[in-house]
């Protein structure tokens, strides 16, 4: 049962991705990781395959917790330090998860704090 779930992330992942990189190839990706106790996000520039900026839940700043709040703070913690960077457009990876709570929290969150995707 474990392997069929993770089979069916993968490939909706894989699937994800794929459209991506027929989209756009000029503009990094806003990848999304949420567990079930943790949220993170990376902003990867896939051409060098660096990661330019990166935010979690298990920074000290956050305390614990993988609600809502948790994943808009990430969210906005992200979007502060890809400006920094030089970064204002992205293109929102969501993985395997769907757009959908924590996924949609962090992405408004990240939208309201300056990145354009």
């Amino acid at each position: 049962m474990a392997d069929q779930k993770r089979k069916q992330m993968n490939s909706r992942a894989t699937r994800t991705r794929g459209k991506l990189k027929r989209v756009t190839t000029e503009r990094p990706r806003l990848s999304v990781f949420r567990s079930s106790k943790n949220i993170s996000a990376q902003i990867i520039d896939d051409k060098d395959g660096k990661t330019l900026a990166a935010a979690s839940s298990l920074e000290k700043e956050f305390g614990k917790g993988s609600d809502k709040d948790a994943a808009a703070k990430v969210g906005k913690s992200l979007a502060d330090r890809a400006v920094k960077a030089g970064v204002k457009n992205v293109v929102f990876d969501r993985g395997g998860y769907r757009y959908h709570g924590r996924v949609k929290a962090l992405a408004d969150a990240a939208r309201e704090a300056g990145l354009n995707f």
